[in-house]
């Protein structure tokens, strides 16, 4: 397998050791062009891996792209946590599904031990105990797990922009001083555009309306599954767009739907992306 880092100014001790404990060499070398930008220093790491062509996982200074598309090869992943606070709360369980071609080929799931008590409402919502955890391996070693299965694969999940991708890029900041450079596809969002005759988009009202079984909702790797099969029907949906799809109005920033608000001044369209974008319009008419 190949890691391929965005090197800045120095390598910390932290991500050596990610290297040492995949078992592999590494050196710096190659200098790698990135599209309008100066060139950069990578730092290249091979490591022993069971998995022929093995693809790289990017660890950079800056976050992947959040891309409205379907692709046939991804990795469909999910985080349960100890609340909803990326400042504050810790991941408990993390899980992936691995497709290739539109075919599952792998799965992974971990427990994690978040080295902080969960909170009963927490495990109201995803049933995991503070005993469940105890020997569960901390959130460092399961990000390098993770980040082995996935590769560089495109990432996909349910509200990953607004939650999942925020937990673990901190953690990736965190642990070894970058970032989680995957592209990743949310289908909350791809949902709206495409489902918009819909009231709601979570993950298990799209899991009822395509007759997808919702039991065992909110653990990771059953969630993982469930995404995978809404974000193949939400496939069909890009190919083949419905007449209610078609109108929906775009948000020329960032690409998410439009909603139609009501403001002190009257009506306008809002960004559904918001509070990370925050374009408006004015309703005419």
């Amino acid at each position: 397998m190949v890691f391929r880092l965005t090197q800045s100014s120095v390598i910390t001790a932290g991500l050596v050791l990610l290297f040492r404990t995949a078992g592999g060499e590494y050196d710096a070398g190659a200098k790698i062009p990135q599209s309008n930008q100066d060139t950069v220093r990578v730092l290249t790491v091979r490591c022993n891996s069971r998995e022929s062509g093995a693809e790289s996982i990017v660890f950079s200074d800056r976050g992947g792209k959040r891309l409205n598309t379907y692709v046939n090869s991804y990795v469909v992943f999910d985080l349960e946590t100890t609340g909803i606070s990326c400042e504050n709360d810790r991941i408990v369980e993390i899980a992936a599904v691995k497709v290739i071609d539109g075919r599952v080929t792998e799965e992974f799931s971990t427990l994690v031990n978040p080295g902080m008590p969960i909170p009963y409402r927490a495990t109201a919502v995803h049933g995991i105990t503070d005993d469940m955890v105890a020997d569960a391996p901390s959130f460092d070693i399961a990000l390098k797990e993770f980040s082995e299965f996935a590769g560089d694969r495109i990432l996909v999940g349910h509200n990953i922009h607004a939650f999942d991708m925020r937990f673990i890029r901190r953690d990736a900041q965190r642990f070894f001083s970058r970032t989680i450079g995957n592209d990743y596809i949310d289908t909350l969002p791809l949902a709206r555009l495409y489902l918009p005759q819909l009231e709601h988009h979570t993950l298990s009202d799209l899991a009822g309306y395509y007759g997808i079984p919702a039991d065992g909702a909110h653990r990771a790797l059953f969630d993982c599954r469930m995404n995978r099969q809404v974000y193949e029907r939400l496939g069909e949906e890009i190919r083949n767009p419905s007449e209610e799809a078609r109108r929906v109005r775009r948000c020329p920033k960032c690409g998410n739907a439009l909603k139609l608000r009501s403001g002190k001044y009257g009506g306008f369209w809002g960004c559904t992306g918001y509070p990370d974008c925050r374009y408006t319009e004015k309703k005419h008419g």
